[in-house]
């Protein structure tokens, strides 16, 4: 297994749609290792492979308080959302540091395939609706921070531009 590099807000590649997975192989399963190991590093609650810039239907969420709860979803497709919205608190790893409130329907009822491709179906509420829906988005080419207002928008888009040459400059300081 290996830590893969999480693309960061604005860059474009975030923006680009997933097509669907179709072949269910040991890369698949290596990228679902890969991505894992990822998320629960960063740390974080979820992934879409988007973020790590393999643009194929594939999402990983953890939202139990001990990283033990994998749940693997390809080519989720929500089938249902309540009339209710709740605002909860969103947080991403493509935009480190960056926390808004983000109105989403408060239950979703999803289905989609597990790992070796069996299909399944789950009823989602609090935060696992919410990562449900965040990371389905990113599959979409969708960053929570368009939920923003464009002011908002655009000074996380300077603040991670200005902290990305920030490391830039430090790592060529280093070499």
């Amino acid at each position: 297994m290996s830590i893969l590099n999480i693309l960061r807000y604005p860059d474009p590649r975030l923006h680009k749609k997933a097509k669907p997975v179709t072949v269910f192989d040991e890369n698949l399963q290596k990228l679902i290792a890969d991505m894992a190991e990822t998320m629960y590093d960063a740390p974080g609650v979820g992934l879409a492979a988007s973020q790590v810039d393999v643009h194929e239907q594939l999402v990983v969420i953890d939202t139990s308080e001990t990283n033990d709860q994998l749940q693997v979803f390809i080519n989720p497709e929500i089938t249902w959302a309540s009339a209710e919205k709740k605002v909860y608190d969103e947080g991403c790893l493509s935009v480190p540091g960056v926390y808004d409130g983000v109105e989403r329907p408060a239950e979703v009822k999803v289905k989609a395939l597990d790992a070796n491709g069996n299909p399944f179906e789950i009823h989602a509420d609090g935060l696992l609706a919410v990562c449900i829906q965040h990371e389905m988005d990113h599959l979409l080419g969708k960053v929570f921070v368009e939920y923003l207002s464009p002011l908002k928008r655009n000074r996380i888009k300077t603040k991670m531009i200005k902290e990305e040459r920030e490391i830039a400059r430090k790592e060529a300081n280093r070499r």
